[in-house]
């Protein structure tokens, strides 16, 4: 079910509000900003520069930036991920920046007030200088909330690229940009009309009937049977995936995450392996077909 930007931002603040620190450091940033071009998103799942996966306070997905709140419970124990965030949608974050708010000082002493909102300031200040930056040098796509998961958005410009966070709504409109016309689409896979090459929709963590997984790098994606039973020899397979994901809010949504082919060294009879080959996908091709 689609949301309302108002409700988008809404339910942002509602993820925090037992958090009361995080609370007032992000909606303090966020109110002061006043900037309605810019996306935010607490509590997004991201990848870091080392492969590992954390729940990020605060993420400005446009501006390759993401900030973090240092209270108490700032630890491993705050970003530890259960086993339902292997179903969260995750952002490749390997060049974002990462910002810093301090709550506490060496000796775990509560900061002035004065001081921790000084250091707002200062970020604030950063955040619309690398946005005006960006703006300059035409990197800076406003937000347009209920453009976000439109297939037309990509087919205009005429690629997907995995550093823009492609991720659709709807199966049909991941196919639109492939020349699909038709309606709604619930399958797994689709084959691309002349091509070898097909779009494929997995679920990327166990469920019924698979235990699929993507390595922390996303470069590589496992299949397996839940039962462990026999897949039999790999095809050669050539896919565009989009992986079955909930984002933060708990929307379904299918997130772009390159073109992966099938391996035949790294797989066996009960584990199937892809590996990614293409992190970018030219459109223009396909809407000839």
């Amino acid at each position: 079910m689609k949301i309302t930007k108002d409700e988008y931002i809404l339910r942002n603040f509602s993820k925090i509000q037992h958090k009361k620190w995080e609370l007032y450091v992000i909606t303090r940033i966020i109110h002061l900003l006043n900037d309605p071009e810019l996306e935010f998103v607490c509590q997004q799942l991201i990848k870091t520069p080392d492969n590992k996966r954390y729940l990020t306070d605060l993420c400005f997905p446009q501006l390759s930036l993401y900030c973090e709140i240092d209270e108490l419970q700032h630890s491993s124990i705050k970003h530890s991920l259960s086993d339902d965030n292997r179903m969260k949608e995750i952002i490749d974050a390997s060049d974002f920046l990462e910002k810093r708010i301090k709550i506490y000082d060496e000796e775990l002493n509560v900061l002035d007030l004065s001081y921790i909102n000084h250091e707002i300031d200062l970020l604030i200040n950063f955040i619309r200088e690398r946005k005006k930056e960006l703006s300059i040098s035409k990197k800076f796509v406003p937000w347009n909330f209920y453009n976000k998961y439109n297939p037309e958005k990509y087919i205009n410009k005429g690629y997907l690229d995995i550093n823009d966070n492609v991720s659709f709504l709807y199966v049909r409109d991941a196919l639109k940009c492939f020349g699909y016309t038709g309606g709604h689409y619930q399958r797994a896979i689709w084959k691309i009309k002349g091509t070898e090459k097909s779009l494929w929709f997995p679920k990327l963590y166990e469920n019924k009937d698979w235990n699929n997984s993507l390595s922390d790098d996303l470069k590589k994606i496992e299949m397996r049977k839940t039962d462990n039973s026999s897949l039999g020899l790999i095809g050669k397979h050539q896919w565009i995936v989009f992986a079955h994901y909930k984002d933060f809010l708990g929307q379904i949504v299918y997130k772009f995450l390159g073109e992966f082919h099938s391996s035949k060294d790294f797989s066996t009879e009960h584990n199937h392996v892809f590996l990614r080959t293409k992190s970018m996908i030219d459109l223009k091709k396909y809407q000839t077909i």
